[in-house]
This record gives structure tokens, C-alpha cells and sequence, in this order.
């Protein structure tokens, strides 16, 4: 059983964390998992990431990868049937579609299909302007070694 939970009072306090909260909405209400066709996300190192695809039986020019912004869509259509008989299906050669959320600056690097795996690259680029950065302290010489303004003789009141 699932619980839904509510976010509403997140939303008061937090600014720019409505795609995240969107995300733990959407996934409460996803509906049954297919686990067709079989997949493993690999890390390969801190920013690298691969999809491993098992695809047999599909051409590459029978499978799409799409990349928009934080989604990530793969898809397989046969081209058709063979006109065979068969009197035991056990390949299956059904059309798919698996969506996969992006964090945010993750790209596409690649795709590959050897031996019936799509090897998907992905790469996690985080641009110069969000990358911390320290910010140095200046000090301003003249106004620091100087004593406390003073007033001129003449510009005194009396």
C-alpha cells in the first residue's frame, strides 16, 4: 500500500525545489513496473554514468535515443514480421519505451550497440558559473589605515 504524501508545506519554506518534489509526486504514482527489456546503470566515476541495454534482436537503426532536458527516452520498434511460422516464441520482439530522469547538466555522450547491449555514455557537466568558487575578502588600504575622518579647522562649527 502507498501512502501519498504532501509537499504542500515544503513549499513554503523552500525556493526552486519544485522539480524535486515533482519527481517524489510522480514517482509515487507510477504505475507497474515493466522490467522489459533488462537494464543496469553502471557509475563509472564521479561524473560518468552508462546504460546497459540488453536489446537482441533489434538493429540499430530499429532503436531511438532521445535526450531532452532531464529525460532521458529509449524506444524499439520492429521493423515487421518475417512471415515465419513459429511453433515456440520465446524471443520477444515487442516494441518499448524506457524513460529515464536526468539530473540536472547530465548529457548524452554516446551510444553503442555490439552483441545485442545499447551501451548508452552518459556525462554529468557542470557548467563554470555553478561550480563553487571562492569569493575573496578585499579590504580597502586607504580607508582602513586611516584614522576616523576628521573635519578641517575651517569646516568646524564654532
Amino acid at each position: 500500500m502507498r501512502t501519498n504524501l504532501d509537499f504542500s508545506p515544503l513549499y513554503r519554506s523552500s525556493i526552486g525545489f519544485d522539480r524535486l518534489f515533482n519527481l517524489l509526486d510522480d514517482a509515487s504514482r507510477l504505475p507497474a513496473i515493466d522490467t522489459w527489456p533488462p537494464y543496469d546503470i553502471i557509475k563509472i566515476g564521479d561524473d560518468d554514468y552508462q546504460i546497459v541495454m540488453a536489446v537482441a534482436g533489434f538493429a540499430p537503426d530499429e532503436l531511438s535515443v532521445t535526450h531532452e532536458p532531464n529525460l532521458l527516452m529509449v524506444g524499439g520498434q520492429k521493423s515487421g514480421e518475417d512471415g515465419a511460422e513459429y511453433l515456440h516464441r520465446g524471443l520477444t520482439g515487442r516494441s518499448f519505451q524506457r524513460r529515464f530522469e536526468l539530473a540536472d547538466h547530465v548529457s548524452v555522450a554516446g551510444a553503442t550497440a555490439v552483441n545485442g547491449l545499447l551501451t548508452i555514455d552518459l556525462k554529468r557537466e557542470i557548467p563554470e558559473a555553478s561550480k563553487p568558487r571562492r569569493i575573496e575578502i578585499g579590504t580597502d588600504a586607504g580607508a582602513a589605515a586611516a584614522s576616523p575622518r576628521q573635519l578641517a579647522p575651517e569646516q568646524q562649527a564654532a
